[in-house]
């Protein structure tokens, strides 16, 4: 009988051990994404002149909605089978300014030779019946582990404020109805995606004016001021863009 207790709490210990390794090369996928995504914003704020992601937020889906989703396509509770059909165990939001930066930003992601782009769906050119929109990218990318490279699936959703505003409260409305929203309310949410389109839209267009203002009093700008990460560099005054070869 102790032998048994024995065996089955080292199974168990086992089993735990395994998880978390497997989890981990989930999360060391979304820490690869997020270094990639501040450099590209540092590179981003140095070429326009502004901060187009307003926000980044990333998860791991818990190991009790990972085995749900498993028992609801009736599959093999297995490592293997999850790594193969749960593709958004590691998921990343980044939140951006404009629609026109969505785009931007999600070419420069896919522009990364070591990742690769298994699915894009964009939701912002065609939008859920329910008015959801918002740019899907499903990447895979390379995790290098002591025993060696594996290739991770990541999720990443690409949306305006207004679209993660949206986004927020038609969940908590699903939740809160028990996803049985009334017909009408339904209704309202579809007219307040297209209100938040129109938002979106309308703030670019003023970006844009103020990019074109901006670019006026551009002549004013000190050259010799160099901005890297919040600190000032100063080229020195003997400096002559004469001698100076690209």
């Amino acid at each position: 009988m102790e032998s048994e207790l024995s065996t089955e709490i080292n199974r168990m210990k086992l089993i735990k051990k395994e998880l978390m390794r497997f989890l981990m090369r989930y999360k060391f996928a979304l820490d690869e994404i997020n270094t990639k995504v501040d450099i590209l914003k540092q590179e981003f704020h140095l070429i326009h002149d502004y901060n187009p992601i307003e926000n980044v937020n990333s998860r791991i889906k818990s190991p009790e909605s990972i085995f749900r989703k498993i028992e609801k396509k009736n599959l093999e509770l297995s490592i293997p089978t999850i790594k193969e059909h749960i593709r958004d165990i590691a998921g990343i939001r980044i939140i951006c300014s404009f629609e026109t930066d969505i785009y931007e930003l999600s070419e420069m992601l896919k522009n990364q030779q070591d990742m690769k782009v298994l699915a894009e769906k964009d939701y912002i050119k065609n939008p859920k019946r329910n008015g959801y929109r918002s740019l899907h990218l499903l990447l895979e990318v390379p995790v290098y582990m002591s025993d060696g490279v594996e290739d991770v699936c990541v999720e990443v959703q690409i949306r305006t404020i207004a679209m993660d505003f949206w986004a927020s409260l038609e969940h908590k409305i699903y939740y809160k109805y028990n996803k049985e929203v009334p017909a009408e309310i339904l209704q309202e949410l579809r007219e307040a995606a297209d209100s938040a389109a129109h938002l979106d839209k309308k703030m670019e267009n003023i970006h844009k004016e103020m990019d074109k203002l901006k670019d006026k009093v551009g002549a004013d700008e000190d050259f010799r001021e160099l901005l890297i990460s919040n600190e000032r560099f100063h080229l020195p005054e003997s400096f002559s863009l004469k001698n100076f070869k690209f």
